[in-house]
C-alpha cells in the first residue's frame, strides 16, 4: 500500500457488518470448542483431525495434507496427533511410498470416538450455522467462504480440489 495514500476506511454499514462477522469469527469456534469438550471430552481441533481421518480412504492421510485440510501448522497438528496417539485413536508411521512423509491413520478406537462424537458436533453446527439461515443463505455462505478463502489464498482452488480427492467428494 502506498504510504501517502489515505486508507479506505469502512463506512458505517461496512463497520457494522465487519463487527458482526468478526464477533462471529470468535464466538463460533468457542461454541464448537465448548460442545466438543462437554460432549466428547476432546478439543474441537482434535475432533477435526479425527473427523478428517475418518473421511479419508483407509482412514489415512499424510500429515502434511492433514495439516492443510485442518488449516493448521504441522507443529500444532503434530502436538494434537501426539495427544490422540496417547489415547490410541491415531497411529503414525512413515509413508511406505515416500519415506519423507508421515502417515496418520485413524485406529478402530479412534473411529469409534468419531462415531460417538459426530452426532453432537453435527447438531451444534446445524444449530449455530445452518438452522438460522434459509437454504439460499446457506448456499451464499458457501460462495462467500470460497471467495474469502481465495482472497487469502489465491491457489485455494487447488487445495479444495486436493481435499475433494482425498476425501472422495465430488463437486
Amino acid at each position: 500500500m502506498d504510504e501517502a495514500a489515505e486508507p479506505q476506511w469502512l463506512d458505517a454499514e461496512e463497520q457494522w457488518n465487519w463487527f458482526q462477522f468478526a464477533y462471529a469469527l470468535v464466538r463460533v469456534p468457542a461454541a464448537l470448542e465448548a460442545q466438543a469438550q462437554r460432549d466428547a471430552g476432546i478439543g474441537h481441533f482434535e475432533y477435526l483431525v479425527l473427523s478428517a481421518l475418518s473421511m479419508a480412504p483407509e482412514h489415512t492421510l499424510r500429515m502434511s495434507d492433514l495439516a492443510e485440510f485442518t488449516a493448521s501448522a504441522l507443529s500444532r497438528l503434530s502436538n494434537a496427533v501426539s495427544r490422540l496417539e496417547k489415547r490410541d485413536w491415531v497411529h503414525r508411521e512413515p509413508d511406505p511410498a515416500d519415506g519423507r512423509y508421515t502417515l496418520a491413520t485413524l485406529t478402530e478406537d479412534g473411529l469409534a470416538k468419531v462415531e460417538i462424537s459426530a452426532p453432537g458436533h453435527v447438531a451444534e453446527v446445524r444449530r449455530i450455522v445452518f438452522d438460522p439461515l434459509t437454504k439460499a443463505q446457506q448456499r451464499q455462505l458457501g460462495v462467500i467462504a470460497q471467495r474469502m478463502l481465495r482472497a487469502i489464498e489465491p491457489d485455494h482452488t487447488s487445495v479444495e480440489e486436493r481435499a475433494r480427492r482425498a476425501f472422495g467428494v465430488n463437486g
